[in-house]
């Protein structure tokens, strides 16, 4: 299989890259070169917000785009416009933003999605951008020929948003950890490889259409994944669970000062851990245990010199110790 990555050298284009090449395909990236493309690529040099940026892309002709892009859709909506034709199949990595608030517990691909959007617009809200990017893939490539990934929380080794670094970096000064309730509260997430797992899957099956990517419910909780991050990092944690209601009621905001968690019941939870993934299931999701993402997240995290990478202008995620101590009475 011939591969065109655009992007392909961080996170999940990382990982999708990294899946290709152990499938022995010939994998073409296209970057702005602000990091190192993986051996045995060929690496091409284009940025696509300034004018010409995809001259690089000229010639050439793929069975598969991956664009995993989530700025303004007027860049997707010229790259597959000069794709289309040279390429197979266009894989988009959309994201579950897309469908209009709030969507029921239980929400399938079926689901209303947010409105505004365009597929030539400049960047405006996230949602709207994303849903703008499905409208330029499947403009330029048509529903056959487009596969719409409507990804979730996304983990894993090489996380640049910096959720999963968070906790093990918290785990890690162990001590008593305010750890967010309840313990049993259902987490959907997708591990980066097996998000790029599936993708090249959709490719090989020529599948087309959107999809909710991530795991099934019922495949992690809050207390299996901070009780692996606890392990992991070597036991010295205290892990002390806490009402949602003492949480909010001290200010903390969920999914930012506690990456990953939401409270139970709400619009959030529904949104973000309580989506149907029967359709991605019915065509080869395949996921890790939580155990594993968590240990191998921890692994490269120690393989750095200094601090995890963090994606450009993205806001902090993390709870400031004071305020973690007051919320525990220490």
């Amino acid at each position: 299989m011939r591969l065109l990555v655009l992007g392909g050298t961080e996170f999940v284009g990382r990982a999708v890259v990294d899946a290709a090449l152990d499938r022995d395909w010939d994998v073409t990236v296209l970057n702005r070169g602000r990091h190192r493309p993986a051996p045995g690529v060929r690496a091409l040099r284009g940025d696509r917000t300034e004018t010409g940026g995809l001259a690089a892309l000229a010639d050439g002709e793929w069975d598969a785009v991956v664009d995993t892009w989530s700025g303004a859709p007027r860049a997707v909506h010229e790259t597959a416009g000069l794709l289309a034709g040279r390429a197979g199949r266009y894989v988009y990595v959309s994201s579950c933003s897309v469908y209009a608030w709030a969507p029921d517990p239980g929400y399938d691909e079926s689901a209303p999605l947010v409105e505004g959007a365009a597929a030539d617009a400049e960047r405006t809200e996230y949602a709207q951008d994303k849903v703008g990017g499905e409208l330029a893939a499947t403009g330029a490539f048509g529903a056959n020929a487009s596969v719409l990934v409507r990804a979730g929380l996304i983990l894993g080794p090489h996380e640049n948003v910096g959720r999963l670094p968070w906790w093990l970096g918290r785990m890690a000064r162990g001590g008593p950890v305010l750890a967010p309730g309840p313990r049993d509260l259902p987490l959907q997430y997708i591990d980066a490889r097996d998000l790029a797992g599936w993708i090249l899957g959709a490719v090989e099956q020529g599948l087309s259409g959107p999809y909710n990517l991530m795991s099934p419910q019922g495949h992690a909780t809050m207390g299996a994944l901070l009780d692996a991050c606890a392990q992991v990092t070597g036991g010295a944690a205290q892990l002390r669970w806490t009402a949602p209601e003492a949480i909010l009621a001290a200010g903390i905001e969920p999914w930012t000062q506690l990456p990953v968690w939401v409270p139970p019941d709400t619009d959030y939870h529904a949104a973000l851990h309580a989506a149907d993934v029967s359709r991605a299931a019915r065509d080869g999701l395949w996921c890790r245990t939580v155990e594993e993402t968590v240990r191998d997240t921890w692994e490269w995290l120690r393989g750095l010199d200094g601090e995890a990478p963090r994606r450009a202008g993205l806001p902090p995620v993390g709870l400031d110790p004071a305020v973690e101590a007051k919320v525990l009475g220490l």
